[in-house]
């Protein structure tokens, strides 16, 4: 049988001092896992969800060229993430960003926002029959100077 944590246990207090947490968005069903999880610590730690989409511009485009489709697309998944983490009851915030690379900006808007912790979702990839994490999460965990959590869907054969 586990042992339950006693309230004023370190793990249960580290828990306590998270008051910002960061998830990237994508409307995947790994990002809409992740939110529900960020979710649920936010309403237990009465934390603020930042809530970040980031759209990737090719290097043949200029950075702030605007990209009509994907504009519309990120505002539809900001906006069902908003109404999600709203459903909980807790205090959230999104923001859509143009970036060469997701990971950065994911790293930079952590910094920029001084998050406690990065919630990430990562897709069940299984490339040639070996798990792979994905460039955007390997990159925020090695450069993320914040805790980064990665929620991985479950594996397709799973449901």
């Amino acid at each position: 049988m586990a042992s339950i944590q006693k309230a004023n246990s370190p793990k249960t207090s580290a828990l306590t001092e998270i008051t910002s947490i960061l998830v990237p968005v994508d409307g995947s069903a790994a990002s809409q896992d992740a939110l529900g999880i960020a979710a649920q610590l936010a309403k237990r730690t009465r934390a603020r969800i930042h809530l970040l989409y980031v759209i990737e511009v090719p290097r043949t485009i200029a950075l702030d060229a605007t990209l009509e489709g994907e504009l519309q697309r990120a505002e539809d998944v900001l906006d069902r993430a908003e109404r999600v983490a709203e459903s909980f009851g807790v205090s959230v915030a999104g923001e859509l960003v143009q970036a060469r690379q997701a990971g950065h900006a994911i790293v930079d808007e952590a910094v920029e926002r001084g998050v406690d912790v990065v919630v990430l979702g990562v897709s069940y990839n299984r490339p040639y029959g070996r798990f792979e994490l994905g460039r955007h999460a390997q990159y925020v965990l090695e450069h993320a100077s914040a805790q980064v959590w990665l929620i991985r869907s479950a594996e397709p054969s799973a449901h």
